[in-house]
């Protein structure tokens, strides 16, 4: 009958084409329409020939105790998959037996998934909701295939796809083409995300805010950004001409070794001491022939400082040089009116020292300069605590050797991170999240921006279909 509906529909079709006199954008519009009613009825009928299938009299199961159960009470179950050219019923032959759930193997046959959404609706609402906004990408998936998605169940199927994001990482195999870089580059750092009030709430119902918070709606997320490169040595002058080239001065060339291979994440709900674990363990697949270089990249945060001294005792620790003069550029708005030729100067002087290797002499001179211009109140504040950062991170700030060595001195890397994977994404003007679908977007994201959503995706149809259908059946005939 269905097969009869399909070539009726197609018949119609190619009448309509034959004797339509509607403009190209008319014609392509029922076309798509048409067409993918004709998809439709054409799948419908491939499933119908397939789900027919008789599996036996009755199935035998080897339960956890080692004993055989048999399901040998069948009748017919009928399911509904909405698939990208509309949904279609599924009636199959479904086995039972007293106090279990029902076996369908013909589920298990079409890899069925879990959600009443096929694998291939949910791919694209996934790859369309960690783009833009789930509302655009509702609009998308309803122009591209017709689907009418709820938000809530585009949030859901968001929260379903990152449940195996750690498993995948975990055995991913390294690129061959990084291989051989000699240097593995990992960074880290911190990022708000807007949350919902009611994600802020104590058991008392008052806000409560974690060290680092902001006093608003936002939840600090954990950052990372691992890679491998090769050396790229330049000199203390170079980057301070890089760093205060002026709009006349042309634009030096020099060649940049990329980033290879280079994966980024987040995380909202992992402790600092399990996201950095993760981040060893990340560098450590990287680096199986313990024959690289490692460097690690993070801002002035003691907590996080002390933690990867402690899991990665190997690797080179550097302050990030743009974090650093953040610091000096506050110092200079003491003295300097704010965008000053002035304020240029004072920061470029000392930048140019510190990069030399002579923190300690900035240090003293900061320092000296709130005894003889006798600072007091906040403009004294602001040169203690200035001086005493660059004084207490000054083993990390040998920029001089790091340079010669070819290693990276700032940590644009995780930066870029923070603004592609959560800013650009997460702090649209509006935007508020909970914590569970926070976790997923980062997460999915990650897979999209480190270019391995595909790769990922597979990787958990494999998983889920693993969970579904772990249970292994056996025909029986009875006659």
């Amino acid at each position: 009958m269905i097969e009869s509906l399909a070539r009726l529909k197609f018949g119609e079709l190619e009448q309509w084409l034959s004797s339509a006199q509607s403009t190209l954008g008319a014609v392509e519009g029922t076309l798509e329409v048409d067409g993918r009613e004709l998809l439709r009825l054409l799948l419908q009928e491939h499933i119908n020939h397939r789900s027919g299938v008789d599996f036996g009299d009755a199935l035998a199961i080897r339960d956890a105790r080692g004993t055989t159960v048999c399901y040998s009470c069948k009748r017919i179950d009928t399911r509904t998959v909405i698939t990208t050219v509309g949904p279609i019923e599924i009636a199959r032959i479904g086995y039972y037996s007293p106090k279990s759930d029902a076996i369908h193997p013909i589920d298990q046959r079409l890899q069925l998934p879990r959600r009443s959404y096929s694998y291939e609706v949910q791919r694209r609402t996934v790859k369309m909701a960690v783009q833009g906004p789930f509302d655009e990408a509702i609009e998308m998936v309803r122009e591209s295939m017709g689907v009418g998605l709820p938000k809530r169940s585009a949030e859901e199927l968001l929260v379903d796809a990152g449940v195996d994001f750690d498993e995948f990482y975990r055995n991913r195999e390294v690129d061959q083409s990084a291989r051989v870089d000699p240097i593995i580059v990992a960074a880290v750092d911190c990022k708000g995300i807007p949350m919902v009030k009611s994600e802020l709430l104590d058991a008392n119902g008052v806000v409560r805010r974690g060290k680092g918070q902001k006093a608003q709606k936002k939840k600090m997320a954990t950052v990372a950004a691992v890679f491998t490169q090769q050396p790229y040595i330049r000199t203390p002058q170079e980057v301070v001409d890089s760093l205060f080239r002026t709009v006349q001065e042309p634009k030096h060339s020099a060649h940049r070794p990329r980033c290879n291979n280079k994966r980024v994440w987040a995380s909202l709900t992992s402790g600092k001491d399990v996201f950095i674990d993760d981040v060893v363990k990340e560098v450590v697949r990287r680096n199986q022939n313990q024959d690289k270089f490692l460097v690690v990249v993070t801002d002035g945060e003691r907590a996080l400082q002390q933690k990867i001294t402690r899991t990665m005792k190997s690797a080179t620790l550097i302050l990030d040089l743009v974090h650093a003069l953040e610091k000096l550029w506050k110092v200079a708005y003491v003295f300097h009116e704010e965008g000053s030729i002035d304020a240029q100067l004072f920061v470029r002087n000392r930048a140019q020292s510190i990069l030399n290797g002579k923190v300690g002499q900035v240090v003293k001179g900061l320092r000296a300069m709130v005894t003889k211009r006798k600072l007091t109140g906040s403009r004294r504040d602001v040169l203690i605590g200035v001086s005493n950062y660059l004084y207490r991170n000054r083993s990390r700030m040998k920029y001089h050797q790091y340079l010669q060595k070819g290693l990276p001195i700032a940590s644009g890397s995780v930066e870029g991170a923070c603004k592609n994977l959560i800013k650009d994404r997460m702090e649209r003007s509006g935007m508020r999240w909970t914590q569970r679908t926070a976790e997923a977007m980062v997460k999915m994201r990650a897979t999209y921006l480190s270019g391995d959503f595909d790769d990922y995706w597979k990787f958990h149809i494999d998983q889920e279909q693993k969970r579904l259908y772990s249970v292994k059946w056996k025909s029986v005939h009875t006659k």
